[in-house]
């Protein structure tokens, strides 16, 4: 077994024992790892606080060759996660970052462009109201760092530009917009407005960081398509989808 070293955001944590328990984390340089932490339910254990969920933590463990689970032998935390003021809203988003983060990822798979991402939308969450631009953001950049980001400006389908006039043809299955030609004969298909268009694709723009408030009407609708496209991609409704009331007040 080999001891490695990097840093990591707790995305879950169930009891294994009564002193123990298995931790996902998901970390900047091998990706997400499932371990064991030996006394992590002790009152005075060896890892303190640092792995509640979200907090981001120094951690050295001990990767095993076979199938079975790592071993946690150190983890030094680093920030916790506090939403603003109790702030509902951002608590709820920031545990979506962490079930996204765990499901659309694989074991051993590094990302460290998406801890990044990850990391700052965590911090951004602890320290501004606009959750909705702040979570349409994080989600469409993990999804083009991960290769599943739709077709936003070009037919799915044909490769045709689509114009965001009007009302616009979007497809999960076929993986984005659809031109009216290819539109013809498709099954599942959603209607999204112009506006909406062009907000995903401000939003998908990876070199842009720039902090955006949204129409509430727009915002609304964008929480419907995303949630709508991530269901299908992972082949459930994320169980934190119904409480993403989000706003940016």
């Amino acid at each position: 077994m080999s001891s490695e070293k990097t840093t990591a955001i707790v995305l879950r944590t169930i009891e294994f024992s009564e002193t123990s328990s298995i931790v996902t984390l998901f970390t900047r340089d091998f990706g997400k790892i499932r371990a064991l932490a030996k006394g992590a339910r002790r009152p005075k254990g060896p890892f303190e606080s640092a792995l509640d969920l979200l907090c981001l933590c120094r951690i050295v463990f001990l990767r095993k060759s076979s199938d079975a689970l790592d071993l946690l032998t150190e983890a030094k935390l680093e920030r916790r996660f506090r939403p603003p003021g109790g702030n509902l809203s951002s608590l709820y988003a920031a545990y979506y970052v962490a079930e996204l983060l765990n499901e659309l990822t694989d074991d051993y798979d590094p990302h460290p462009e998406l801890f990044d991402v990850a990391d700052r939308t965590l911090a951004a969450l602890r320290t501004s109201s606009a959750v909705a631009s702040i979570l349409l953001r994080f989600e469409l950049t993990t999804l083009h760092l991960l290769g599943h980001l739709p077709s936003l400006e070009t037919c799915a389908e044909c490769g045709t530009a689509v114009k965001p006039v009007g009302r616009v043809p979007f497809s999960q299955l076929a993986g984005g917009v659809l031109c009216q030609s290819c539109r013809v004969g498709q099954r599942q298909i959603i209607s999204i407005s112009s506006g909406a268009l062009a907000a995903l694709v401000r939003f998908s723009d990876a070199s842009s960081e720039k902090a955006e408030e949204l129409d509430s009407r727009v915002a609304g609708e964008l929480r419907a398509i995303l949630n709508h496209y991530i269901s299908h991609l992972l082949g459930h409704p994320p169980r934190m989808v119904r409480y993403l009331g989000v706003s940016n007040s």
